[in-house]
């Protein structure tokens, strides 16, 4: 099976309860049975997302804990590597395709290791697919088919 690199739009979505989508709770059923993998900045980029959502009050500490332990029984999986050698694949895949680094480093991660990818980031997805990437959509996602 090809792990699943999910990136934080998808998280946030199971967070957030203004952001639900069908698309999320479909990658968030999936992952049972698939490997989730995230780039490094993962972690802070959906601590920073909490954090602004606990100030502007769009979400509340027990929404946040269950998100966590969901988290935790996701057991994602942390890419990591060199970070000149990470800059250097990440930015010109930022150029090329007009993505923040941030977003480059899921687009990287997913062509490194072959994996799928979950996003509902447009700009993200429009990336992914001019690269080959293939986008999850559940459990029996055809593997090297975008």
């Amino acid at each position: 099976m090809s792990p699943v690199v999910v990136d934080a739009s998808i998280a946030l979505a199971w967070c957030f309860p203004d952001e639900t989508s069908a698309y999320a709770e479909t990658v968030l059923v999936g992952l049972g049975g698939e490997t989730m993998l995230v780039p490094c900045i993962w972690e802070l980029e959906v601590a920073n997302a909490i954090l602004v959502g606990l100030r502007r009050k769009r979400l509340e500490m027990p929404g946040v804990e269950q998100f966590l332990s969901l988290i935790e029984q996701l057991a994602p999986m942390q890419d990591a590597r060199p970070v000149v050698e990470h800059m250097r694949d990440v930015l010109p895949l930022a150029a090329e395709h007009g993505l923040t680094a941030y977003d480059a480093a899921y687009l990287e991660l997913a062509l490194r290791r072959h994996a799928l990818l979950a996003t509902l980031d447009d700009k993200l997805l429009a990336a992914a697919r001019a690269a080959g990437v293939v986008i999850y959509r559940g459990p029996d996602t055809p593997r090297g088919v975008s």
